[in-house]
């Protein structure tokens, strides 16, 4: 976990830099793909995702040294063709799950969070899920774990096949020639995120494009059919954290709502979106159908609460860095507690900005818990060795987003309602 926590380190400025150059883009040709709000939502999502991933928080099912150590039938060594073999592994394994978010409900939970923004951005790429509490995949991998692959391998590929599948998530690339038949590509990828029914769970691929030719999933984008991103059954808020269980909410209550008992234990495991014929009948919910004409979620929101907005995503940026820069230095525990501040400050500041009223009473306790615990400690997880003042600038922090809550609570919610009414 320090190692990942470490590569964050250089992973996350790179990746913040990519989205400042293609915003800056979008700017000066005027034709501009980020909103503020789903920009910050979009964001605040991967950064609960790299906290999870960094705390270690979840159980493994079976590690890919494990598989290696008892089905191993070959001992080879490291040459690039083994390389190369394990990278295609990897994307071949990365398929199939892929496809099975896309085709089971359950699974469909984890992986809606990357498909709930109504924009298509470098931004939406880092709408990553914390839902994903059990992992599986290791058991995709058991073909190179029978050829004998070594796990230093497998460990040193599968974050850089990760992070290679950022850069596509863009709508300023157009068709990419004959590197289409190769790789995904932003085209392909657009399609993927499309909710039209022409495009609907289509290139399931992650890195190379094969995959889908060969198993019936490959669609090419269509010049007369314009994508229409997001779900189909709206996330309708931008707190990251309610979207990564907003489905699993949605199953559950089904299967308690149920008559049949069969259904309860199977509409887990059905296609997603299946539910009980009972409870559809009793308890519809509404499905887009039209996806060019549907209302795409919006707040009232003025330059105060967007600058807001921002001003909590490079301040919850900070801590991150902090964390990981220090990790190794923190004990777990305060790993833990340090964890918690960012979670339920991501959690209270995307609330806020959904114009939920019960927003404010997260922010005004988190301000105040954070503010007795640098008065407690006199320093912030370690932040006074690096700066004088640091522990100061941190309470100074919690003071704003005391005072920023109540403020955009009581007072400017009103009249932001008052000018939406006049326009």
């Amino acid at each position: 976990m320090e190692a990942y926590a470490q590569a964050l380190l250089y992973a996350i400025p790179f990746f913040m830099l990519l989205l400042a150059a293609e915003i800056l883009y979008g700017y000066f040709i005027k034709n501009q793909k980020y909103k503020v709000m789903d920009t910050v939502s979009s964001i605040s999502s991967g950064f609960t995702n790299v906290l999870k991933d960094s705390l270690g928080l979840g159980v493994v099912l079976i590690s890919y040294p494990y598989l290696f150590e008892h089905l191993a039938l070959l001992e080879i060594k490291a040459t690039w063709l083994v390389w190369l073999a394990a990278f295609i592994a990897i994307d071949f394994a990365g398929y199939w799950n892929h496809r099975l978010n896309h085709k089971i409900n359950l699974f469909w939970n984890q992986h809606v969070i990357h498909h709930s923004s109504e924009e298509f951005n470098l931004a939406c790429a880092l709408r990553q899920p914390v839902s994903n509490l059990i992992a599986y995949f290791p058991l995709l991998l058991i073909p190179a774990a029978l050829v004998g692959v070594p796990f230093e391998v497998i460990a040193m590929l599968a974050p850089i096949h990760l992070f290679a599948q950022f850069w596509y998530h863009t709508q300023h690339i157009g068709k990419m020639g004959w590197l289409e038949y190769i790789i995904i590509t932003p085209s392909q990828h657009r399609v993927h995120h499309a909710i039209n029914p022409e495009y609907i769970d289509k290139n399931l691929g992650q890195i190379l494009s094969v995959w889908d030719r060969i198993f019936g999933t490959f669609q090419e984008e269509l010049d007369d059919v314009q994508p229409q991103y997001g779900v189909l059954k709206p996330a309708e808020t931008w707190n990251p954290v309610l979207i990564n269980f907003q489905h699993f909410w949605r199953i559950l209550k089904d299967a308690w709502r149920t008559r049949n008992y069969w259904d309860k234990i199977r509409i887990w495991f059905m296609p997603t979106g299946w539910r009980p014929a009972d409870v559809a009948a009793k308890y519809p919910i509404s499905i887009i159908e039209d996806v060019y004409g549907f209302e795409r979620y919006d707040t009232p929101s003025s330059r105060a609460l967007n600058g807001y907005a921002i001003f909590q995503l490079f301040a919850t940026l900070g801590f991150l860095l902090h964390l990981f820069y220090n990790y190794s230095n923190i004990g777990l525990d305060e790993l833990l507690l340090f964890g918690a501040f960012i979670f339920v400050g991501v959690y209270g500041y995307t609330t806020l900005m959904d114009r939920t009223k019960y927003a404010v009473v997260i922010e005004v306790i988190r301000g105040v818990l954070g503010i007795a615990f640098v008065l407690y400690t006199k320093d912030w997880f370690g932040l006074n060795s690096y700066f004088t003042f640091g522990s100061i600038i941190v309470g100074s922090y919690f003071l704003i987003t005391i005072f920023a809550s109540l403020y955009f609570t009581y007072f400017e919610k009103d009249s932001t309602k008052a000018i939406l009414i006049n326009t």
